[in-house]
């Protein structure tokens, strides 16, 4: 069914045609909906105000729903009061920031994604065994600073090819790589096989740490890119997966445009545009999606064509603290 035509004024572009790719999947990760439930239940169970530590998920419009129903969110833990309670975000802490909490007699529950949990496990292993442990990732991303802390000047950090050739290696036979869980999965293969032709017997992870959902998503943007002339990809300008999408889709030869919703749509954009694809990072809700492609059928006689590109079905239990809430305490771990 066609939108209702309306008379448009000479500041709107003229009505195209054409389809919008919209790949599945796209937009909220398992970490995240996980990290997204643990604050409404506990502002359920205990009541607001519940603190978090950071943005819980890289998108402020998640951020202001939830501050909305009485989360508060604070950057350093001494503006919390003693004994309240503190949600840590998905992108992990440091065992610093976890003394601390301990030392405020804050009640924590720990929202922190599994995979990057894994990534701590990682680190701490690889440098009790004598490894020298190099992390791939954005120096300043909070996911790198807590990773970072588990073993501070232990672990050397780098972002590109270029940087391999910084690491210091007293002993090249013991060296091991680990990466932030958001990066560009080509990126990191390049970075990976460079650290390998300098240190031949480098080791990692069973797995590569960039997670499923991160993967998946890029793939879906190199299938749409296949088709598409320009991709809008909705997210956080500090939501590093969003990011991410975006130059993987221009170095598949396609133009794209991160945006945070449907009011940083520029049609100049689009002009001339039959066929648009639109997605969304890990950390961005479902609803702003579909109001860009709202806008855009609005603005054009637009087909959304989805595309199932990946099936996901992760799910990840809530943390344990949290269960015991749910089933009736009124008290956590640490409280008074």
């Amino acid at each position: 069914m066609h939108p209702t035509l309306r008379v448009l004024d000479a500041s709107e572009p003229r009505r195209e045609s054409g389809t919008l790719l919209v790949p599945q999947p796209r937009g909220f990760c398992a970490g995240v909906v996980r990290a997204i439930d643990v604050v409404r239940i506990a502002l359920e169970n205990l009541g607001p105000p519940i603190y978090v530590r950071k943005e819980i998920v890289h998108n402020r419009h998640v951020v202001s729903e939830l501050a909305e129903q009485g989360a508060v969110f604070v950057d350093d833990l001494e503006d919390i009061p003693t004994g309240a309670v503190v949600v840590f975000s998905a992108h992990g802490v440091s065992p610093e920031v976890r003394s601390e909490a301990a030392a405020r007699h804050l009640r924590v529950i720990d929202a922190t994604c599994p995979l990057v949990t894994k990534v701590h496990l990682e680190a701490v292993r690889y440098v009790r065994d004598g490894y020298v442990v190099v992390l791939i990732g954005h120096r300043g991303h909070d996911e790198v600073v807590g990773t970072l802390g588990e073993a501070p000047g232990a672990i050397q950090l780098i972002s590109s090819v270029e940087d391999v050739d910084s690491v210091v290696a007293p002993d090249p036979q013991r060296v091991a790589y680990l990466t932030q869980t958001t990066l560009s999965v080509d990126d990191t293969r390049d970075v990976i096989d460079r650290l390998r032709a300098r240190f031949p017997a480098l080791v990692g992870p069973g797995d590569q740490d960039i997670c499923y959902a991160t993967q998946n998503r890029q793939t879906a943007v190199k299938v749409i890119a296949a088709r598409a002339q320009v991709i809008l990809v909705v997210g956080a300008r500090n939501s590093s997966n969003s990011n991410r999408l975006v130059e993987v889709a221009e170095r598949a030869g396609t133009r794209a445009y991160l945006i945070e919703s449907v009011g940083d749509v520029q049609f100049e954009w689009l002009a001339g545009c039959t066929r648009i694809g639109v997605t969304a990072g890990a950390s961005t809700p479902n609803h702003l999606v579909a109001e860009v492609i709202d806008l855009l059928q609005r603005r054009g006689d637009f087909v959304a064509e989805h595309l199932a590109v990946v099936e996901e079905d992760v799910r990840f239990t809530l943390p344990r603290e949290l269960i015991a809430g749910r089933a009736g305490a009124t008290t956590l771990p640490g409280g008074a």
